[in-house]
């Protein structure tokens, strides 16, 4: 289960970073408003997933998920580059991301 928290926490930490843009410098009430709860709903599901998770593995995970979600979304919303070598970029990361969660596997 602590997995799936971490899976979550990671979304929700695409969807306050996001969230950011939208916010214009927190100077729109509504968007800044979801960005503050996104940012609390992953920071407190990250804390869930770290009672079980080792805090390194739990972090780098969530952060990957970050990172590799809001590039990909940035593609797509904000039609930010799509190279190749950029892609490749962010498969490394997935790819780390992986590794992380499979040497991790006999710890939770």
């Amino acid at each position: 289960m602590a997995w799936i928290y971490l899976l979550l926490a990671g979304l929700f930490e695409c969807g306050w970073a996001i969230g950011l843009k939208y916010t214009e410098g927190f100077s729109k009430p509504v968007a800044s408003l979801l960005t503050i709860f996104a940012m609390a709903v992953s920071f407190w599901l990250l804390s869930i997933a770290m009672k079980t998770i080792p805090i390194g593995t739990a972090y780098a995970i969530w952060t990957g998920i970050g990172a590799v979600g809001v590039a990909i979304l940035g593609m797509f919303l904000f039609d930010e580059s799509r190279d190749m070598l950029r892609i490749l970029c962010l498969l490394l990361i997935v790819c780390g991301i992986i590794g992380l969660k499979v040497v991790s596997s006999s710890v939770a």
